[in-house]
């Protein structure tokens, strides 16, 4: 877990860039999994002409291996605000937090306009509770 704790301000000032990330991150996993179903179909016919085949073959291995590379760069870009990304489809991104001397975690998901949820470090996404008013710092 990162050292960084948010305020709900500050981790609400994240929320676009978090989003941009997101967006990024989903446009690239619908690419790879089209082009892995391509791939994939492609195996299937292969039967005549193997030496091209193979050739074509790498090359949409060495694509699909791009857009993995691709991907783990808008992660790391979550990662390096400090923040957990905990799942692109529906993005869910936790900010670690402390309330009454505890570690909690502020708890957004895609589609939400700013941070109303926190949970506990094993509670998870099923354990999210309403910030309070008094939170809100």
């Amino acid at each position: 877990m990162s050292n960084k704790h948010f305020t709900v301000k500050e981790a609400n000032k994240l929320i676009p860039l978090i989003e941009e990330e997101l967006y990024h991150l989903k446009k690239l996993q619908s690419e790879f999994d089209h082009k892995l179903q391509h791939l994939n179909k492609v195996k299937l016919q292969m039967k005549e002409h193997v030496q091209t085949e193979v050739s074509s073959l790498f090359l949409m291995e060495s694509e699909l291996e791009f857009l993995e590379i691709q991907a783990q760069i808008h992660v790391t870009n979550i990662k390096n605000t400090g923040a957990l990304l905990k799942g692109i489809d529906p993005g869910l991104v936790d900010f670690p937090s402390i309330k009454n001397n505890e570690t909690i975690l502020l708890c957004w998901k895609e589609g939400e306009s700013e941070i109303s949820y926190y949970h506990s470090e094993t509670e998870g996404f099923a354990g999210r509770k309403p910030l309070s008013d008094d939170d809100e710092s």
